[in-house]
């Protein structure tokens, strides 16, 4: 018999706001993270802007030792994961953590640890390469030091689907619970990736913004959108079987329902010309949470501010949903955070989950210019209070990778 799924916790740190209720009032009052990139000196770049983590300071939360044998996404994950299990109420006095699992990827994973010692070895020889190097920078590493932090022993792995990681990762943890195999599993991304080469190798692939002002930076389903912005960050969600939250008296926040995932198998970075896997990957959602596409009130879509991404993402939509897509309310919250890449699926459910709490809809701030392309109720620069039973979150990664999952209002 397959088991309910709920949602009993969650944190992010993000580039409006360092903790969830920071965040989501950051989308209430139409916040826009981006700035100008002061991680490193951009002068030398076509690209000006990114979406960092605002007045970060990793002493503020580990340790001197601790802090430098993490890399920075690592750190992300962390401080999400203590607040997610700080409103979650989890214990070893109500959970047995032989059954807690950690379900976490990055995209990348330790970029800037990467460059740095890459730095070092040609400056000052292999010897002086860090031994912490390699645990520094695999992207495995947020899922597993996060398992060290808290203790827990049931499965653990990161799934590496770029940009559409986290959302595979709260898929597949949602699947791994309904069938019984964990009680609990902390689910979703880290990412830290603005560093020269991180900006340097999607500047040249023509996928960042040259935009000259942050308002028309990240701007998804506007005609005159030219690129995404880099941001940085991490979402954590514990998702929980039902009987297991209920006895141990856990405040439930939403049930995750469905969950959908495909492959384009087509190109390693555009999507699908017709968007037939990301379709797919919303008609396996809607079909595995047994609804119908008419019961969505609201999705947050991918939308990167990408032209064939918000293009091809639309064309998904229509053809998923067909005559249901004159009702659902669609919206791009990158606007306000940028694109945190692996991070990004999983700060979006968080997302997804405060609109269902609180009944409001996140709009798609700085929009100005309709696309014909893009022919779909973005919900423009306004936050909008509506019904919201039943939401969708698609990601798309690069590779073709597709997901989707679907969360609903929690009844008993």
């Amino acid at each position: 018999m397959e088991k309910r799924v709920v949602i009993t916790g969650f944190g992010a740190i993000t580039p409006i706001g360092k903790t969830v209720d920071e965040m989501w009032n950051g989308i209430l009052e139409k916040k826009c993270g981006i700035d100008e990139i002061k991680l490193f000196d951009a002068s030398n770049f076509k690209t000006k802007f990114d979406a960092e983590v605002k007045n970060y300071n990793p002493l503020e939360y580990f340790e001197p030792k601790q802090a430098k044998r993490l890399d920075r996404s690592s750190q992300f994950a962390i401080i999400a994961t203590k607040e997610a299990i700080g409103n979650s109420g989890i214990n070893e006095q109500n959970t047995d953590f032989e059954k807690v699992g950690v379900f976490v990827s990055s995209g990348i994973g330790g970029l800037t640890t990467i460059q740095e010692q890459c730095e070092t070895n040609y400056i000052k020889g292999h010897n002086r390469v860090s031994p912490m190097f390699i645990p520094m920078a695999i992207a495995n590493m947020p899922a597993g030091n996060i398992a060290i932090e808290i203790g827990a022993k049931g499965e653990s792995m990161s799934i590496v689907t770029a940009c559409a990681s986290s959302t595979h990762a709260i898929g597949e943890a949602y699947r791994n619970i309904k069938n019984g195999y964990e009680d609990v599993i902390f689910a979703g991304g880290a990412e830290a990736t603005i560093c020269t080469i991180g900006i340097a190798g999607f500047e040249n692939m023509k996928a960042l913004t040259h935009a000259d002002t942050k308002e028309r930076a990240s701007i998804p389903f506007d005609k005159e959108r030219s690129g995404f912005v880099m941001g940085e960050g991490a979402g954590i969600i514990v998702l929980e079987e039902l009987e297991h939250a209920k006895k141990r008296g856990a405040k439930i926040y939403a049930e995750m329902i469905g969950y959908g995932a495909t492959t384009d198998a087509y190109h390693i970075t555009s999507p699908d010309p017709e968007g037939v896997g990301a379709k797919k990957a919303i008609i396996r959602a809607i079909k595995d949470a047994n609804i119908k596409p008419k019961d969505i009130d609201y999705i947050n879509a991918h939308g990167t501010s990408t032209h064939l991404n918000d293009s091809i993402e639309t064309t998904a939509i229509k053809n998923a949903l067909k005559e249901a897509t004159n009702k659902v309310m669609v919206s791009s919250t990158k606007g306000n955070t940028g694109h945190l890449l692996g991070a990004a699926g999983a700060v979006e459910a968080i997302i997804c989950t405060k609109a269902i709490l609180e009944q409001k809809v996140p709009p798609t701030i700085n929009y100005k210019e309709k696309d014909e392309e893009c022919d779909l109720d973005i919900v423009p620069n306004e936050i909008r209070d509506a019904k919201l039973n039943i939401v969708m979150s698609n990601s798309l990664g690069f590779g073709g990778h597709n997901a989707s999952i679907i969360i609903k209002k929690y009844e008993e």
